[in-house]
């Protein structure tokens, strides 16, 4: 009895320990930056100048956040944000598993070089000029639709990575079966390759949430015009914008409506993404 009993302790305490190291480590690195950021977001010009943690003496979060909204072209941004994240996020989830399962399943050497060139592009620094002259080429330079293209090809190498490592653990015997039954390609994909991807792409979703909103480097050279500005490059023009200085208390304020349809997003997915994992761990 007290053999079990400090068997089952010894585990709890070994958790318990790693939460408590875990928490120590995210309070500097985390928890004080966003406290930071929001505290100050409350305060008068004068006051998150001095860029402090305390309390705000003159509360202002109300007149900071209606002038972000109405003068620092957060609503245009936001659209502009969700017309480019939303469409290259699903092309990316789709052909990077379409293509990691070819690149898992077929014996060839052009294949497998194709999918190590498609693993490095995610250590190779992105090339902006050629980029640029390749779309000016095909008349896209400036256009919405080039840098879409631009961000999901530089994203692609990600679910191919995650997907065709988990793919070639997957026994092959279940879709000789069904090819024998005569299921096509696209029916083999959709009905069983796409539902055991699942906990994978729910984990790529959110890496490429986090990669896609906040691309500034690209959005700053391929997107033409204020009308197609995204939330990284209106808070850029915002903090920019102004004659005498930076106005902190509004750049938070900005920073942190920019930041909150992530968080939205990732209390969402959270618990898809841990389950997903803790299926596809049993599953395989």
């Amino acid at each position: 009895m007290t053999g079990t009993a400090v068997g089952v302790r010894h585990p709890r305490l070994r958790t318990g320990a790693r939460y408590l190291l875990l928490t120590l480590f995210a309070i500097p690195w985390i928890v004080l930056p966003f406290w930071l950021l929001l505290v100050n977001s409350f305060k008068t010009e004068g006051d998150a100048s001095v860029l402090s943690m305390s309390w705000p003496r003159h509360w202002n979060a109300g007149a900071n956040y209606s002038t972000v909204i109405d003068q620092g072209s957060y609503v245009v941004g936001l659209r502009n944000s969700a017309l480019v994240a939303v469409p290259t996020i699903l092309a990316v989830l789709l052909f990077g598993s379409m293509a990691a399962w070819s690149y898992a399943r077929s014996t060839s050497r052009s294949l497998r070089f194709a999918y190590y060139g498609s693993a490095l592009s995610i250590v190779l620094p992105p090339a902006i000029i050629p980029t640029i002259y390749v779309l000016t080429q095909f008349g896209l330079n400036g256009s919405r639709l080039g840098y879409m293209l631009t961000v999901a090809g530089t994203r692609l190498g990600v679910v191919v990575f995650l997907a065709a490592g988990f793919i070639r653990t997957l026994p092959v015997d279940f879709e000789e079966a069904a090819e024998i039954d005569g299921a096509g390609r696209w029916q083999i994909y959709r009905r069983m390759i796409l539902p055991l991807l699942a906990p994978i792409l729910f984990t790529g979703a959110v890496m490429l949430i986090i990669s896609v909103w906040n691309d500034f480097y690209f959005a700053l050279f391929l997107l033409q015009g204020s009308d197609r500005a995204t939330l990284p490059l209106t808070l850029f023009q915002f903090a920019s914008s102004s004659t005498h200085g930076v106005r902190w208390n509004l750049v938070f304020a900005h920073v942190v409506l920019t930041s909150l349809p992530l968080l939205a997003v990732y209390g969402v997915l959270q618990r898809r993404v841990l389950g997903g994992l803790t299926e596809g761990g049993v599953t395989g």
